[in-house]
């Protein structure tokens, strides 16, 4: 096991598992710049390196985060060139934890605001605990969107119906209203939270490295595309899997616990 550890976030490597953890309780978690180099660095590694299967973003303290870290958001006499541009790389963060080809797990310990929201639905698995809600209050705090993700992943995860609850009028909801809803997949009891969380990832990652990554790809694909297209990637993606080693070697397994 390796581990990093500034002021803002800790970095655990261990078992083919990288977890981030926000560490800046006096700042009630407020995402900084430091904490996104630091995101975006794992993200890398969890590209590139093949013994990383699976990626946790989590937190201690009071909040999971309470939002961005205003004191670091740019001038109000920076340029639009320059504003977009800055914009853009946090974007291009989350596009690509969208687009890795391994699972990305972010586990809300307490309440998630803001850029929390953005980045949760940036990732493949939700898991809270019961003590966490979830809100976006950049219309009614700041006058502006949540527009790292707030309007365009939310809606497509909850749909434009609860996305106006939560964006349009700042409501704030609970871990089991966003289970209900579809945005996190399990609330979790606050003892135990963060043991539980690493369970269910090793759990995952028991699976099969290649089939994770095109069951993600083809999910995504399937959004996006009409029923027979979806279909066509799914057959495709299947075809690679079905010839593999491991699917065989799990067949015969499976052969051989039949005769006895």
């Amino acid at each position: 096991m390796s581990e990093s550890v500034n002021d803002h976030i800790r970095r655990t490597d261990a078992d083919g598992i990288i977890t981030l953890t926000f560490t800046r309780d006096k700042k009630l978690n407020a995402v900084s710049d430091e904490m996104i180099d630091v995101i975006r660095s794992a993200v890398v590694d969890l590209a590139d390196d093949e013994s990383v299967r699976t990626l946790i973003i989590t937190a201690e303290g009071r909040y999971f985060t309470a939002g961005k870290d205003i004191s670091q958001m740019g001038a109000q006499s920076e340029s639009g060139v320059a504003l977009r541009r800055n914009y853009r790389r946090l974007h291009e963060l989350f596009d690509e934890m969208e687009r890795i080809e391994k699972p990305i797990i972010f586990a809300a310990q307490g309440p998630c605001l803001g850029i929390g929201v953005e980045m949760s639905a940036s990732c493949d698995f939700r898991l809270a605990s019961e003590t966490a809600i979830f809100g976006l209050p950049e219309i009614p705090n700041l006058g502006v969107l949540p527009g790292s993700g707030g309007i365009s992943r939310l809606t497509r995860i909850v749909g434009p119906h609860w996305t106006r609850w939560i964006a349009m009028a700042g409501e704030n909801v609970t871990a089991e209203q966003a289970l209900h809803m579809g945005l996190v997949h399990q609330v979790l009891p606050v003892q135990g939270f963060h043991d539980a969380v690493q369970a269910w990832a090793r759990k995952l990652i028991s699976n099969s490295a290649e089939a994770l990554g095109l069951a993600k790809i083809a999910i995504d694909a399937a959004v996006d595309s009409d029923r027979r297209t979806a279909r066509h990637i799914d057959r495709m993606a299947n075809t690679q899997l079905i010839q593999s080693p491991e699917h065989l070697a799990k067949i015969e397994a499976f052969r051989n616990r039949s005769q006895h």
